[in-house]
């Protein structure tokens, strides 16, 4: 009973969140991420008209529509659908795991007295971004994971709105991983994770973009859109058979592991993975392709 009133409360509690957020854009001084990721797709689409990096490619690219489906349901709408329920279900059982064995149930770096907020929002971020590469590298090389991250392997011309097709298992993947970890470690007030948040979405959408701009030196510190190409790339050299450029924020961890791959400008490479082209074409069947046999 006790499971099943955490389930009814997250739905509730998301539902009621999911509709503020469409009437009230506001939100008394927080950031609308409903709104925001219109904004942020709108900025970042226009740089892709103005100045594009593949100048033949479409402006409504091959699949750009698909994309922005899946980029508002794995933003939101997965949320109302699975995720609201299975991460509260999964906080309260991993609370009563750590209190049951006398251990703190979140904030372990409360403990350090007089830690600064911008030492916990710095930690935070360095932590939240290397726990989503591991997993991002855990999803190429484990063969049952890669079957769902196809999904973003599939694009075959890039755009920002790439950024988030991927398949609803994935969001069980990263979030869980992020929600016991981050809660565990380190308490960040909400407005601060969200401007986290924010920043990352609009790294995301740069780095898939078809937008004509070089970071410089700060290409090693930043994941971006000539870096991020090749982890696309459909031909792999056998160096980095399991993938390469695993940034999803921050390119430093590629380079510090190893795992950094740029040989030449790659704007005009091939994308995909082998027999892509009969990779399935629409949401549900891409869905279903990931739990299929092969």
């Amino acid at each position: 009973m006790k499971i099943w009133d955490t389930i009814s409360r997250a739905y509730a509690g998301y539902s009621n969140y999911f509709i503020d957020l469409l009437v009230d854009p506001i939100q008394n001084g927080m950031l609308n991420p409903f709104y925001f990721l219109i904004a942020v797709s709108l900025f970042v689409w226009s740089l892709e008209i103005v100045w594009p990096w593949r100048e033949k490619q479409k402006i409504i690219r091959k699949d750009f529509w698909l994309d922005a489906f899946y980029m508002f349901f794995n933003y939101f709408f997965f949320n109302l659908l699975i995720f609201a329920a299975l991460s509260s279900t999964t906080q309260r059982l991993f609370s009563e795991l750590m209190t049951g064995v006398g251990l703190p149930t979140s904030g372990v770096f409360d403990f350090m007295p007089g830690m600064p907020q911008w030492a916990r929002v710095l930690g935070f971020f360095l932590i939240y971004d290397l726990v989503q590469w591991s997993v991002h590298n855990a999803l190429h090389r484990i063969p049952w994971m890669w079957k769902f991250h196809r999904v973003h392997h599939s694009v075959q011309e890039m755009g920002f709105a790439a950024h988030l097709r991927y398949h609803f298992m994935e969001n069980i993947f990263y979030r869980i991983a992020l929600f016991v970890m981050l809660s565990y470690l380190l308490k960040v007030s909400l407005p601060n994770i969200a401007w986290i948040y924010a920043a990352t979405t609009l790294i995301g959408h740069l780095n898939h973009a078809n937008f004509k701009w070089n970071y410089g030196p700060l290409k090693y510190l930043f994941n971006s859109q000539r870096f991020h190409i090749w982890h696309h790339a459909k031909d792999i050299p056998d160096t980095h058979s399991k993938g390469m450029n695993f940034a999803i924020t921050l390119s430093i961890w590629d380079y510090l592991f190893g795992t950094n791959y740029e040989p030449f400008d790659g704007r005009d490479i091939e994308l995909g993975f082998e027999d892509v082209e009969n990779f399935p074409q629409g949401f549900l069947e891409q869905q279903i392709e990931a739990f299929r046999k092969k």
